[in-house]
């Protein structure tokens, strides 16, 4: 197979200069001979512009050097021209590429890279708004749009924004309707995931698979401050859930293809870690095999329908 890169790098994604990324990028896709152009991300999320270069150029392969943002937005702009999608990770959380055993090392993700195997992973629709890993609605939320705003990122800022929120959070009101079935709660925060973690190794959705077309939702219901910190560290650490909707337990956790979730007092909203406006009601729904990832070749053999 001939191939074709175009990589985008993201200047402002997690800490750090990004030069010796980029010097990197250069030496060794050189030195494989493989025809590729460096590009900045836009910073308005739109990649049409690329359309016409992939066609008239014969690009086989976008890879991008950012976080899980810049990734959702590429990739939802232009997974139907069918390239594939290869990750550098250098954002605050990278959860896509952790998931999807991508390595944190430029060096190594490259390694990935030019071996080229890919596979299909899923996404999800909110509002017609498109994620490849995984939104919120409530806590972790809001915790996205002060991170956004702070003159530095990285994964030390992001705790200590959060450590500030949890402070200040309290519940919402919810209503959530699931095949025929609605449940009326008051949350933190609720989880639509497809990867299983917020980044960093974060696991809120222990048993969320890129490749099984299906959503993993989770629904941290109110209760003390302490009982919030004590079920999701619990959660993240041993993977601990209840599939049980109705269930009494504080953390409800279920699996579903799509969901309707009324949010009457407009809790703040994040699209794959990004700041995204909120509504009154959201309507879910997952893309199955959305789009082509590059990985490790022993995580397309285990959960990928399609390598190539």
């Amino acid at each position: 197979m001939n191939r074709k890169m175009v990589y985008l790098l993201n200047p402002i994604a997690g800490t750090g200069n990004k030069s010796y990324i980029k010097d990197i990028i250069i030496k060794r896709t050189t030195e494989q001979a493989i025809p590729f152009e460096l590009l900045s991300t836009s910073p308005d999320g739109d990649y049409r512009f690329l359309e016409e270069k992939i066609k008239n150029d014969n690009v086989t392969d976008i890879i991008i050097v950012g976080g899980d943002g810049s990734i959702s937005q590429v990739a939802g702009s232009l997974r139907h021209t069918g390239v594939r999608f290869g990750i550098i990770p250098c954002g605050s959380g990278n959860g896509l590429a952790l998931t999807a055993g991508i390595p944190r090392s430029p060096d190594k993700a490259l390694d990935i890279i030019f071996e080229g195997k890919s596979g299909f992973i899923d996404s999800f629709y909110i509002n017609n708004r498109f994620s490849c890993m995984l939104s919120g609605i409530g806590f972790d939320a809001q915790v996205a749009h002060e991170f956004a705003k702070q003159p530095e990122r990285g994964l030390w800022t992001y705790m200590r924004v959060t450590a500030k929120n949890f402070f200040n959070a309290r519940p919402r009101s919810f209503q959530l309707t699931v095949n025929g079935n609605s449940i009326s709660t008051k949350a933190f925060f609720i989880s639509i995931a497809n990867s299983n973690q917020f980044g960093n190794q974060f696991t809120i959705a222990p048993r969320a698979s890129l490749t099984d077309g299906m959503l993993d939702i989770v629904v941290v219901q109110k209760m003390s401050k302490l009982q919030v910190l004590w079920s999701v560290l619990q959660q993240m650490r041993y993977g601990n859930v209840n599939e049980d909707m109705f269930s009494k337990n504080k953390i409800l956790y279920f699996h579903t293809k799509e969901l309707e979730i009324d949010n009457p007092g407009l809790a703040p909203l994040h699209i794959d870690g990004d700041p995204a406006e909120t509504a009154g009601h959201f309507t879910v729904g997952v893309v199955p095999s959305a789009f082509k990832l590059i990985q490790p070749s022993k995580m397309i053999t285990s959960f990928s329908p399609s390598v190539s």
